[in-house]
């Protein structure tokens, strides 16, 4: 028996795209761990997001309280990663069809506003005000969406994806490597410095002194400054998690992504060492994102450096042992459930949230004498009679995912693809 290693073949469409060796193919082509690499984001999303009841999840199925993290904080910073590779294959496709950067700067602008008014639209919906407002005790229809247009969340996770995507993209169009280097360099340490070493007006303190805090550091205080109250996040009102200040240094996640797929896409390297520098290059990130933790801790809802650096190298690692699982192994029998997710986010995102918003919040039906929204009533009534309260809450979950993947599978055979 030898231990050295043997060739391994090269599934046809990792090879059009990446391999030394391929055809002349268009880099259109898709990459099969990507795909899979997104479709277990997505569906990692959709089972945080949905459980039967919030009052009964298991810990690594529920953000950090504040600093720290969990399985679930990871999945927000894997998107954006992700959104950073396709964003330059995306761009290295259409300029060798001819595009030029005026060209470029359209589709950019373009996909990231259309992007942003779906994330808009999710947060209008129903795009007038549900049940009673206690400002107004007999508000008319035309009252009720006065006062959504007035209180609705501008900013969210889909409207953070549009303006991530925006920045990233216009910041590597013609940029150098050492020039992202530095652009993302600076994002980190510039916000570092801000919300340790700056004064947190109305607090006589500096930043590093309220980090444990909630509503009164740095970030939160821009929040309420740039938005109001009036258009934050309604689970918190005092800070948004996507507010302004915090999406700088997410949009270092997608240009570290951007750098991810530069090395993926190179041509002069063999797919084993492209695989192991991105694994290499993740663990070196998760080691340095812990140490600064130490001094900036990792915080999803403030997006910290640490933060950044930590989940980009988990995101690399993760997926370099996809891509050494899919594509160097060609051990695909396991990947159809999460290319049926990967192919089609946003058909899975917008319209799972939308679901969600009628399920949990307006439709409601009558449940042992009670008005309960109709998600409640599956719950009671389907899986917490038989099941122990986080099992069951699990359960409802489960359900959701795999009712999307139904829907999403029907999409994906008839191969219809909703791009923007």
């Amino acid at each position: 028996m030898t231990t050295t290693a043997q060739p391994r073949t090269v599934s046809p469409i990792y090879n059009a795209t990446t391999s030394t060796v391929a055809p002349a193919v268009p880099l259109r082509d898709r990459l099969v761990s990507l795909d899979v690499f997104r479709g277990i984001t997505i569906a990692g999303m959709l089972l945080v997001n949905n459980p039967g009841t919030w009052s009964a999840i298991f810990p690594p199925l529920e953000h950090a309280e504040w600093n720290g993290w969990t399985p679930t904080d990871l999945i927000f910073p894997f998107f954006l990663f992700i959104v950073g590779i396709t964003t330059h294959l995306s761009m290295s496709a259409r300029r060798a069809r001819g595009d030029d950067d005026s060209a470029l700067i359209k589709q950019i602008l373009r996909r990231g506003i259309i992007i942003y008014l779906l994330g808009f639209g999710m947060a209008m919906f129903p795009f007038f005000q549900w049940g009673s407002i206690q400002s107004l005790p007999n508000a008319t229809a035309w009252d009720r969406i006065l006062y959504r247009i007035e209180h609705v969340r501008l900013l969210g996770v889909l409207p953070r994806i549009a303006i991530v995507y925006i920045c990233a993209g216009l910041l590597t169009l013609k940029t150098t490597l050492k020039q992202q280097i530095a652009i993302i360099a600076t994002l980190l340490f510039g916000y570092w410095f801000a919300m340790t070493v700056l004064p947190v007006p109305g607090e006589n303190a500096i930043g590093a002194q309220l980090l444990n805090t909630h509503d009164r550091n740095l970030a939160a205080y821009l929040d309420r400054l740039i938005l109001t109250t009036n258009h934050t996040w309604t689970g918190s009102v005092t800070f948004d998690p996507e507010g302004p200040f915090s999406t700088l240094p997410a949009i270092a996640t997608a240009m570290l992504g951007v750098l991810a797929g530069t090395w993926i896409a190179r041509k002069d390297k063999q797919l084993l060492d492209r695989i192991s520098g991105l694994f290499a290059a993740g663990a070196i990130g998760m080691v340095v994102g812990l140490m600064w933790n130490w001094s900036f801790p990792i915080n999803k809802n403030l997006w910290t450096s640490s933060y950044v650096v930590f989940t980009a190298g988990m995101a690399s690692v993760t997926l370099a042992t996809v891509m050494w699982i899919v594509d160097y192994n060609q051990v695909k029998g396991w990947t159809k459930p999460f290319v049926v997710y990967g192919v089609n986010p946003i058909v899975a995102f917008v319209g799972s949230g939308v679901l969600a918003r009628l399920i949990y919040t307006l439709w409601h039906v009558d449940y042992q004498g009670k008005s309960v929204a109709i998600q409640d009533a599956i719950y009671q009534s389907v899986f917490l009679p038989w099941l122990p309260e986080r099992v069951a809450s699990l359960a409802f979950a489960i359900s959701f995912v795999l009712l999307w993947y139904g829907i999403l599978l029907v999409l994906y055979r008839r191969k219809i693809i909703l791009k923007v």
